[in-house]
């Protein structure tokens, strides 16, 4: 589908915006689809400012598109315990009226970002919109021939992250406060990958080969949150306190996601891909720069070095 015309909903956010430069380094026409405009835009490539509610305006966007990545969501699981109402609004007939248009324009395929949490009871209503979502996608393939690929997002850090980014967080209270308060134990365990990592595996899924197949985008350090926290804390000299909040948190898992069965999902991982030390040093560097401009240079230091 190389040089084809992609439109991107969600394109201003987290893990829209690192695919549409991915698209663009590849030589495609992207076509960008969101509330509000992106600042990442550095090509300059056609931009809808819309809403996935508002059936004219996806038809504004995606009028001659060959295929849809769709990553325009409420992401925050906290917020979607909090409103339901507008997440089920915002995922899932959001996502119905972006199969509709599709089918109205025959676009070739849908590449749908969904999440490790459908193989779980957690993850609020955040989990129960993007199980809901993917059942709508295979059924549209069913009854009326659209074809899809499902992309399940494992746990992504790096520059551009959401505010409820669980690492951005952490190196927000490291800047901040020098302490990081983390609730749980630190013995859960993720499998960190780089968004930019995430991106190229989402653009690789243009692939014939991924036609109506569920795929699970993670990365290949699995590490426990203690041992990321040390990580951090090493960077910064040591000079951050961690301290663990002994609460439940009932929307995140500990271990696994994994205790409930979807259709199956094959795995994949960046055969070359971004080292977690480095990854966090970049994404620590473009947030102080962020704090240095906000707060007159308040923030504490990064690289000093050890005598």
């Amino acid at each position: 589908m190389k040089n084809k015309k992609i439109l991107v909903t969600g394109s201003s956010g987290y893990i829209g915006s690192h695919v549409v430069d991915t698209l663009d380094e590849i030589g495609f026409e992207v076509t960008l689809f969101d509330m509000v405009p992106s600042n990442f835009n550095k090509c300059m490539h056609k931009e809808i400012v819309g809403d996935i509610l508002n059936i004219e305006d996806i038809r504004n966007a995606m009028q001659g598109c060959d295929a849809v990545f769709h990553f325009a969501a409420q992401a925050d699981i906290g917020a979607s315990s909090e409103t339901p109402v507008n997440t089920i609004q915002k995922n899932i007939i959001g996502t119905q009226n972006i199969l509709e248009v599709a089918l109205e324009f025959n676009v070739k395929r849908i590449l749908f970002a969904s999440t490790i949490y459908v193989y779980s009871e957690l993850g609020s209503f955040y989990r129960v919109s993007k199980q809901a979502c993917e059942k709508l996608i295979e059924e549209y393939q069913k009854e009326y021939g659209l074809e899809y690929t499902i992309l399940r997002f494992g746990s992504l850090y790096g520059p551009r992250a959401n505010e409820f980014n669980a690492i951005r967080d952490f190196l927000t209270q490291a800047l901040n406060n020098k302490k990081i308060v983390r609730r749980g134990d630190g013995e859960e365990i993720r499998e960190y990958i780089h968004v930019k990592d995430a991106a190229k595996l989402s653009v690789n899924a243009l692939d014939e080969k991924y036609v109506n197949k569920h795929l699970i985008i993670t990365g290949n350090q699995q590490i426990k949150i203690k041992d990321l926290l040390i990580m951090i804390q090493e960077i910064f000299c040591g000079e951050i306190e961690i301290e663990y909040d002994k609460g439940e948190d009932l929307h995140h898992y500990e271990i696994t996601p994994f205790n409930y069965r979807p259709q199956i999902a094959k795995k994949i991982t960046p055969e070359s891909y971004y080292d977690l030390g480095q990854g966090l040093m970049d994404f620590i560097y473009e947030l102080e720069s962020t704090f240095d401009k906000n707060n007159s240079g308040k923030s504490i230091g990064l690289l000093k070095q050890k005598p």
